[in-house]
């Protein structure tokens, strides 16, 4: 009887090293983290936005409904994001639709501060810009460093064994952002 007990426990542990557990927790974590990344930047992207729609504001006061719903925007986008919408494909799907709209509006206040050269001389304005395309470039990369992530995890979800060990600690394909010249960029 403890010849089968020590076998049948030697067969689970090897069974178990060799699941992929390990590898799952590994790439689950990084999926996080680069998502996190990408949460970061769009909020460091909707505070310059309000500031950019402050300044915008000065110049432009005869456009305050587009001026008006950027800063909404931008306010919804700071919003706190929970962890839980990359469980939730359709709260990460509205979540960047939201992301999607701010960043439309934005370059609609970019549009509108054309027309307006003096806010075009503005240090203020021009620092503003200055710092959203550089934050615009962060989002690409968080983004692309995201979806790297998303694609090395949702492979190990999907390939046999590991998808054995997935179900049964309920792991389950990310959502993902579309790649390329995606929204943000």
């Amino acid at each position: 009887m403890r010849v089968w007990v020590v076998g049948l426990l030697t067969c689970a542990v090897l069974g178990i090293s060799g699941c992929g557990y390990s590898s799952l927790q590994a790439q689950d974590e990084a999926v996080k983290t680069s998502w996190s990344e990408v949460v970061d930047q769009y909020q460091r992207r909707a505070d310059l936005i309000s500031s950019l729609a402050d300044s915008v504001k000065s110049f432009a006061a005869s456009q305050q409904p587009l001026i008006n719903r950027t800063e909404a925007g931008a306010r919804s986008g700071t919003e706190p994001v929970a962890p839980a919408v990359l469980n939730d494909p359709a709260a990460f799907a509205s979540y960047q639709a939201m992301q999607d709209q701010l960043d439309r509006s934005v370059h609609n206040l970019i549009g509108l501060a054309a027309s307006y050269p003096q806010l075009q001389e503005d240090a203020n304005f021009l620092d503003l810009r200055a710092q959203l395309a550089e934050t615009q470039t962060r989002i690409a990369a968080a983004r692309n460093r995201y979806i790297d992530a998303v694609r090395i995890f949702n492979t190990t979800v999907r390939t046999f064994p590991t998808d054995l060990t997935a179900r049964m600690f309920d792991f389950r394909p990310r959502p993902n952002l579309p790649g390329g010249e995606a929204a943000g960029q």
